[in-house]
């Protein structure tokens, strides 16, 4: 990331703004924002794979479900946030990953901007695409700010998406049982 290039471009933003960039509250602002953006955005550099490709052998390939695993990421139309919770499901074919590597995996494409619905199917494919499970399962419930803070203005309204792969795909029963556990 370059942090220079963003410092240039946020005294251009409070420029525009008509602020002035040597008010005291200011002096650092693009500074902090350069770090903040370093933090917010720092999936941008990582592989998602790599959380994925430590495994473990087993013979119960019964479904796996990690949720409620709490994100926060940025749109890419106005770069606001959105936040809300992710829940992820798989079923092995012989092998699994650790918990916290599903975390991990959220994690990595949230700090990153861009939709929701492009965050769930990444979140998917990334799954299938490492451990080869008979199938998954993602789905994202969040609230987004561009919708509760401009616009229409609509707080607590949650965005909900989904994205099944393989016999979640196939077979509607996994995707109810998903559907029934996540709601608990």
């Amino acid at each position: 990331m370059d942090k220079e290039k963003i410092m240039q471009g946020m005294k251009l933003i409070l420029e525009g703004m008509g602020e002035d960039l040597n008010r005291p509250g200011l002096v650092e602002t693009p500074e902090r924002i350069a770090r903040m953006y370093e933090e917010i955005f720092g999936g941008m550099g990582q592989d998602a794979s790599v959380p994925l490709s430590k495994t473990f052998p087993v013979e119960n390939n019964e479904m796996v479900i990690e949720k409620d695993i709490t994100f926060y990421s940025m749109c890419e139309h106005h770069f606001m946030p959105f936040y809300g919770k992710a829940h992820v499901a798989y079923i092995p074919d012989g092998k699994v990953v650790g918990l916290s590597k599903l975390a991990r995996t959220v994690e990595i494409f949230a700090k990153r901007p861009q939709i929701q619905e492009q965050m769930t199917a990444q979140i998917v494919d990334a799954i299938m695409e490492e451990l080869k499970p008979q199938g998954a399962m993602v789905m994202l419930e969040a609230e987004h700010m561009c919708m509760t803070m401009r616009g229409v203005r609509k707080p607590g309204s949650k965005t909900v998406t989904f994205a099944a792969r393989g016999i979640f795909e196939t077979d509607k029963t996994y995707q109810d049982r998903f559907f029934q556990l996540t709601s608990r």
